[in-house]
């Protein structure tokens, strides 16, 4: 027995016919649609299986549940769209950090070197106790972002 069963209401129904005959959107969010007007077990709705909605949108038999389970939960919008990551990420360089890391760039290249690599200057600003480690993939999209000119 399912324990997550999709039933349209009339509205939320036309609003996704709506959205599929428009045409515009993503593709997830038209499939989505798709499978929820596919398991519509109201008066009004196909109430196809799991497998026969798999089979007829090629797509994972896994995918259908979530999305039955996402609609039943959280509504409409939940299971056509995906849920904001909650990720925090966190900054290797502040502000100041940034600053000290210009300063360096523009300062004198290191003896033996015509000028700075990003290696070079992610292992200066652990020497300078700037930040406890820092990759030089970091240190090269610091210096795009602030467009600094070393010239």
């Amino acid at each position: 027995m399912k324990r997550f069963i999709v039933t349209l209401p009339a509205e939320e129904r036309m609003a996704l016919r709506k959205l599929l005959s428009g045409g515009s959107g993503s593709a997830r969010v038209l499939m989505h649609a798709q499978v929820l007007l596919r398991a519509d077990r109201s008066a009004d709705g196909p109430a196809l299986s799991d497998v026969a909605i798999a089979k007829a949108l090629d797509i994972g038999k896994n995918t259908i549940p979530r999305i039955r389970r996402r609609y039943v939960d959280a509504g409409v919008e939940a299971a056509l769209h995906r849920r904001p990551s909650q990720r925090v990420y966190q900054r290797k360089l502040d502000g100041d950090g940034e600053a000290r890391l210009i300063a360096v760039v523009c300062s004198a290249a290191p003896a033996g070197r015509a000028t700075w690599t990003m290696q070079l200057l992610a292992d200066r600003l652990v020497v300078l106790q700037v930040v406890d480690s820092i990759s030089d993939e970091t240190v090269r999209r610091t210096l795009k972002k602030t467009a600094s000119n070393r010239g």
